[in-house]
């Protein structure tokens, strides 16, 4: 009589690499919330930081030690934007599953290289896009499917700030992956792409506007379509005034003007799946045809279904969140966006019509 193939665990063990802001705000409590993940090895430098969160989580500063921990199944790289590449070619090597936190790569050569790596190894290769569960966008992706404003002509969104003095970190340091539009384009871009697909050209305008910049803090960004334009804007030179997103159809227009608020309650000790957690008071603004202005819920958001989508890809066969293949479309757009504000002229982008056709 054969022995029988051992049933593969529930559980899920996380090597998480990174306990900067992303890592600690964002990623850990993600995964330590979500039913059959456990945070199993954190890598960093700082131990007593990790401790002070997850007395019990095991601690290195070896990267490799982390990616390689025999108990580790998922590897989800949340270091430094130009370590992205290198650290998960390392964790597709290794046979891990593999969550890259956003930008995917800095350019296409190498993202194309960790999906073809992926499908090689078989192993899940995904992108952090978490703000597809955001409050304001879903708020916009319901209103916009219902056909509650008839076919979108003119759509804005922005993601400002203020921040007027240059910090010292690496973000707003002149380095490969630092700038405004490497960290805060990944999340416009991934969410008109899920709305709009992909764009026929794009138009940019990336600058330094703050005295003592040495990377990018002001955006502007528009992406073409035959019948409509997408405007995507990011700052951090805006004290006030601002919308996060503005929706203008053949029917009607949208308005949200509050973003969501998953990242805030996160660094005020309020934890997913709580009685608040993701709730959205500010009402989404609807103006019909005739002008007069209604108020419309806005659906609760969850970026914890972002770990919840992974751990059902890789136990129960589900669909990966947020493919390699999308974010390879995301990193075509960013990489278009700079080559358009560096030459003054609209941008195609740098897809095969294989990856064209499979993204459609």
């Amino acid at each position: 009589m054969s022995e029988s193939t051992p049933e593969k665990s529930p559980r899920l063990g996380v090597a998480l690499i990174g306990y900067g802001f992303v890592g600690k705000t964002m990623h850990a409590p993600f995964i330590t919330a979500t039913e059959g993940l456990e945070l199993v090895v954190v890598a960093s430098s700082n131990s007593q930081k990790v401790h002070n969160d997850f007395p019990s989580v095991q601690v290195t500063d070896s990267v490799d030690a982390a990616i390689t921990h025999p108990d580790v199944d998922l590897v989800v790289i949340a270091s430094p934007n130009q370590t992205h590449f290198p650290l998960a070619k390392r964790a597709l090597e290794a046979k891990k599953h593999v969550v890259v936190d956003k930008p995917f790569t800095l350019n296409l050569e190498d993202a194309r290289e960790l999906i073809n790596l992926a499908t090689q190894q078989q192993c899940l290769l995904s992108v952090f896009q978490n703000r597809r569960w955001d409050s304001d966008f879903l708020a916009m992706k319901t209103y916009i499917e219902a056909g509650k404003i008839g076919k979108v002509v003119h759509f804005e969104s922005h993601i400002d700030r203020f921040r007027p003095k240059v910090l010292d970190r690496w973000r707003e340091q002149s380095q490969p992956g630092s700038g405004l539009w490497f960290d805060i384009g990944p999340h416009l871009v991934d969410q008109a792409l899920q709305l709009f697909g992909l764009p026929e050209t794009v138009e940019a305008n990336i600058s330094l506007l703050r005295e003592g910049a040495q990377a990018d803090d002001w955006a502007h960004v528009i992406l073409n379509y035959p019948n409509h334009r997408v405007i995507l804007h990011c700052s951090m030179m805006t004290a006030g005034g601002h919308l996060r997103f503005v929706a203008h159809g053949t029917e009607g227009s949208l308005v949200k003007t509050s973003p969501d608020q998953q990242e805030p309650q996160l660094l005020a000790g309020i934890l997913p799946h709580s009685e608040q957690w993701g709730k959205d008071s500010d009402e989404t603004i609807y103006y019909p045809a005739d002008g007069k202005k209604t108020l419309l819920p806005t659906p609760a958001g969850d970026q914890c279904l972002f770990y919840q989508g992974i751990y059902n890809a890789l136990r129960n066969g589900g669909k990966n969140p947020v493919s390699g293949l999308e974010g390879l479309a995301v990193m075509a757009v960013i990489d278009a966006a700079f080559k358009a504000s560096h030459s003054g002229q609209r941008q195609t982008l740098a897809l095969s019509p294989q990856e064209v056709s499979q993204l459609d």
